[in-house]
């Protein structure tokens, strides 16, 4: 091996595909899901801007089912600002998250990497990449997880693993398991040797041995050929369980933030996490203000640049307002996410809720919830074009793009 000096790194982020995004619907109704907004950025910019802290970095793929020309714009956009080549790769059919990767292997292997990062798009977290690395290099083996300790209860959620404490080495994987096995999980970020090629190579030949010699129902003949494809390979049971025990699999354990935004108000509860943590790492992003010249900031705030804010309106905690949004005078706003073209009227209140784009909120009115990020409704969510009209109270509920709501609704799906 030569010296780490000289060594290319490649990155993998794998953003999944419109049939992926069905329970962060409505908001992803009108953007591929990668792309919604999440402190002020598209989802997708947060581990990808992670990377760009990689030592010797040569290039980043995104790969997934979207249509190319939806991320054509972004990828290009993010490769000038980062100057990082950042390349979308379409997958034809449902490979899993290892198959993916194999799938493009001549592709990711065209630098010649010495390693290989793989990023889930929609996971939240500080993404210490390149102490990963380090840590990987002391191991040995083909790869290095990301882990995180949780509570005993929402473990099974997950991929739950145990590793030897004094090794690190993975000795035991399973995926969601029945039972409690441990309050260890896996995050979703990987380091991988090229090795990983050949582990995926290794499966999938036997999964098609094994096709060969199984006779195939004639019910199982008539399903489309996705996951009894011999080039389907899942990362966790297929990679990590088997390998796992054998000297080949370590763990990095992080101990700040880590969450799935799997919903829309996860995504609320990932904003603020990405906020404060741009306290430590860029606070010139996030915006202030005492009530003078400028609107009273409190907390963790982010303000695009051509958005308007009036001075008598107050800001935050945990507030992102995205470009070209209007906020009147006297509007209070906490712990949400409005998003492009948004007007909020003369003292109207936004707490707990996303406002999807080009909405508006009348005087005196209120979108509200109580904050249960993991609730169906514990967040309130406007799709996009939604007009609540002056002195209407909107409570903990999800509102679908171009409804004029002119009475108060609460605990209300509104189709």
């Amino acid at each position: 091996m030569g010296s780490s000096m000289d060594e290319k790194v490649v990155a993998v982020i794998m953003v999944g595909g419109p049939t992926k995004g069905t329970r962060f619907r409505p908001l992803s109704l009108n953007i591929p899901k990668p792309l919604f907004p999440i402190a002020g950025q598209p989802m997708v910019h947060h581990p990808i801007s992670a990377c760009k802290r990689i030592p010797n970095l040569a290039q980043i793929y995104l790969v997934g089912f979207y249509e190319e020309r939806e991320f054509a714009l972004y990828v290009s956009a993010i490769s000038n600002e980062l100057k990082v080549p950042v390349r979308y790769l379409r997958e034809d059919k449902p490979h899993g998250s290892a198959g993916g990767l194999y799938h493009f292997r001549n592709l990711i292997m065209e630098d010649d990497p010495s390693h290989i990062f793989l990023l889930n798009c929609d996971v939240c977290c500080s993404f210490p990449l390149p102490e990963m690395l380090e840590a990987h290099r002391k191991y040995g083996g083909i790869g290095t997880l990301l882990v995180i300790k949780v509570s005993p209860e929402s473990a099974s959620q997950f991929g739950e693993l145990v590793a030897d404490p004094v090794t690190n080495e993975l000795l035991h994987y399973t995926e969601k398991p029945e039972t409690f096995v441990s309050d260890r999980i896996n995050c979703g970020v990987y380091v991988f040797t090229p090795d990983i090629f050949t582990a995926i190579r290794d499966v999938s030949s036997q999964t098609k041995d094994t096709a060969t010699l199984r006779r195939v129902s004639s019910v199982e003949a008539l399903q489309p050929a996705t996951r009894n494809s011999t080039d389907f390979v899942r990362l966790d049971q297929d990679i990590l369980s088997p390998l796992a025990g054998k000297k080949q699999l370590y763990t990095y354990e992080t101990m700040d933030f880590w969450e799935q935004i799997k919903s829309p108000g996860m995504s609320l509860k990932c904003s603020g996490l990405y906020l404060s943590q741009f306290r430590l790492t860029s606070p010139q992003v996030l915006a202030s203000g005492d009530g003078t010249k400028s609107a009273i900031v409190t907390g963790d705030v982010y303000i695009h640049p051509s958005a308007k804010v009036h001075p008598t309106a107050k800001i935050g905690p945990n507030v992102s307002i995205s470009a070209n949004a209007r906020v009147g005078p006297g509007v209070r706003l906490i712990s949400c996410i409005i998003l492009d073209d948004v007007e909020i009227m003369e003292n109207a209140v936004v707490t707990n809720a996303i406002v999807g784009w080009k909405s508006s909120i009348g005087r005196w009115s209120r979108v509200q919830a109580e904050g249960v990020y993991h609730s169906k409704l514990g967040v309130t969510i406007l799709g996009d074009s939604v007009a609540v009209e002056d002195e209407v109270v909107v409570t903990s509920s999800i509102v679908l793009p171009n409804k004029t709501l002119n009475v108060s609704v609460q605990d209300e799906i509104i189709l």
